[in-house]
């Protein structure tokens, strides 16, 4: 039996979840994570056979965590030079 596209994502989300300590609230944003994720594998399926593939590129939100922190990283700092 073939799993439906439907369905990984429900499975992925339900992984994505439980990684993250099973957090309330956040649904969406796994279900949008495990969405990109199988997207991401059928364009890279789609191009291992040999076909031309258009990719999009969207730029992942900045999502605040609990302590505060977010998912940008720390901000970078240019060596060599005084403020």
């Amino acid at each position: 039996m073939t799993e439906t596209q439907q369905e990984w994502i429900k499975k992925r989300a339900y992984a994505l979840w439980e990684e993250e300590g099973r957090p309330a609230g956040r649904d969406f944003i796994h279900w949008e994570q495990a969405r990109r994720e199988r997207e991401a594998l059928e364009g890279s399926a789609a191009s291992s056979d040999g076909k031309e593939v258009k990719t999009r590129v969207k730029r992942a939100a900045t999502v605040p965590k609990a302590n505060g922190a977010t998912k940008a990283g720390p901000k970078k700092i240019a060596v060599g030079k005084s403020a």
